[in-house]
């Protein structure tokens, strides 16, 4: 645990962009803010790093049960820093391709955390924004937000985040919202399955507590494995997800974790991963 903290204090030491903490109350949520208000939040090379190393550290603390993503300020992310986009389209193939990727480590970064990762977008959600928004687990909005895969107005391509949108909403909507470039609310938002709620943005923090607050009275083992059984099933024959089903249920009920929670409910009490913080 020293360890982890040390190394997360080491992660955040003079960062610009971004801060992490500890939500009120709950140790095991951290919260991360995007903290660049002055410039809508827009993601930099510098932000991008930023949030991959801040991700990578809390994906190591093995007392961590969620992370909630949010944005400080009028905006939750206005898209690319322009400045940082024009510089790297000047840049040698090869460092371009560097470059490139620090965008796809960053939403790598964020889906690939074991525990949840819950958003909570309100203002503008643009380009790699609305990309950071589809590698989390759970994305609420506000109902007066405004989303746009801007890319094409700029006569570029929303090219990494499509690994990230696409599994999300599928091609016939990733089409459209590509294609026109047009602005769009919550509603549609919701429709297309990039969100899955949206609430007032005087209500964002409240409804991002409740979610996780859910996820606490979980155990923690089955959550993180729940996680990662999902991705393993995506894309498995109809024969190999009913023998990896079979084989993850058998597992779960025999662990140490299902057999508390299974002796917890028969007993009438809260299992003991409740008592702790």
């Amino acid at each position: 645990r020293r360890l982890q903290a040390a190394s997360l204090s080491a992660v955040m030491k003079g960062v610009e962009h971004i801060r992490v903490d500890r939500l009120e109350g709950q140790k095991s949520v951290a919260r991360v803010t995007l903290a660049r208000p002055q410039a809508g939040n827009a993601m930099s090379d510098l932000s991008l790093r930023e949030l991959s190393g801040a991700f990578h550290v809390l994906s190591a603390d093995r007392e961590l049960r969620a992370v909630l993503v949010v944005g400080e300020g009028k905006h939750f992310c206005a898209g690319a820093d322009i400045e940082w986009m024009r510089r790297a389209g000047q840049l040698p193939p090869e460092e371009g391709k560097r470059d490139a990727r620090l965008l796809l480590d960053m939403l790598s970064a964020v889906r690939d955390c074991p525990v949840p990762v819950v958003v909570a977008a309100h203002g503008a959600v643009y380009g790699g924004g609305l990309g950071l928004v589809a590698a989390c687990d759970v994305a609420i909005a506000a109902d007066d937000a405004k989303f746009c895969f801007s890319e094409c107005r700029l006569g570029i391509l929303p090219a990494v985040v499509t690994s990230f949108v696409l599994p999300k909403i599928g091609p016939s909507h990733t089409r459209r919202l590509y294609l026109t470039a047009e602005v769009f609310g919550a509603r549609t938002a919701r429709a297309v399955g990039l969100i899955h709620e949206a609430v007032p943005e005087s209500g964002l923090d409240a409804k991002v507590s409740e979610l996780a607050g859910n996820v606490l009275r979980n155990g923690p083992r089955a959550v993180a494995a729940a996680k990662s059984y999902i991705r393993k099933m995506t894309g498995l024959s109809t024969e190999r997800r009913i023998k990896l089903s079979v084989e993850t249920l058998v597992k779960s009920r025999s662990g140490e974790e299902g057999k508390e929670g299974l002796r917890a409910f028969l007993e009438k009490r809260p299992p003991s991963w409740l008592s702790k913080p």
